[in-house]
């Protein structure tokens, strides 16, 4: 019987550590999901003009939240410069075009400046959304769009219709590329 101990003290802390994790996962999904509307939202862009996220309806439009203290976010750059290039001059089925919305979310917007200048990112739709926790993401966009971590990806469609969330650059070029 004291054999079993060590078993059962292991299976404990294996399941203790799965739950953990699994709880972890779920509690760092965004609450938009597939099919839903887009929230709506407006900002400044880095070269001070306003923008509003309802003017890209009529193209796909990849939301990415992301932080220029980020290291997969920063490794996730080159991926996403070549699905612009790939795609961002590109009419798809109905005459609909792609762009990306680059949302950083920071605590400094110079931070967030000079990573547009060190990145150089091609796509003119590029905000700041400030927060004060980077711990718990209470910056105004990130909170409308229940983003809790960073890289997170939103595929939306021509109407405004979420069609998914956090997908890899790679599924995004996929579902782009079935769509010419």
């Amino acid at each position: 019987m004291n054999n079993l101990k060590p078993f059962k003290f292991i299976l404990l802390v294996v399941l203790g550590v799965f739950g953990f994790q699994a709880a972890k996962n779920y509690y760092m999904q965004p609450s938009v999901d597939d099919g839903e509307k887009v929230h709506d939202f407006s900002a400044t862009l880095a070269d001070g003009s306003p923008f509003k996220m309802s003017d890209l309806r009529g193209q796909y439009v990849l939301l990415d939240f992301w932080g220029s203290w980020c290291g997969p976010c920063i490794a996730e750059m080159p991926h996403l410069k070549e699905l612009y290039g790939r795609y961002g001059n590109v009419k798809f089925k109905n005459d609909v075009g792609f762009t990306i919305v680059s949302v950083a979310v920071e605590k400094d917007e110079s931070r967030w400046r000079r990573a547009l200048e060190r990145y150089k990112m091609p796509w003119e739709y590029q905000v700041v959304d400030l927060a004060s926790s980077l711990r718990f993401f209470n910056s105004p966009i990130a909170a409308e769009y229940g983003v809790k971590q960073v890289p997170t990806k939103i595929l939306i469609d021509e109407k405004g219709v979420i069609l998914s969330v956090d997908q890899s650059v790679e599924e995004i070029a996929a579902f782009l590329e079935s769509q010419k």
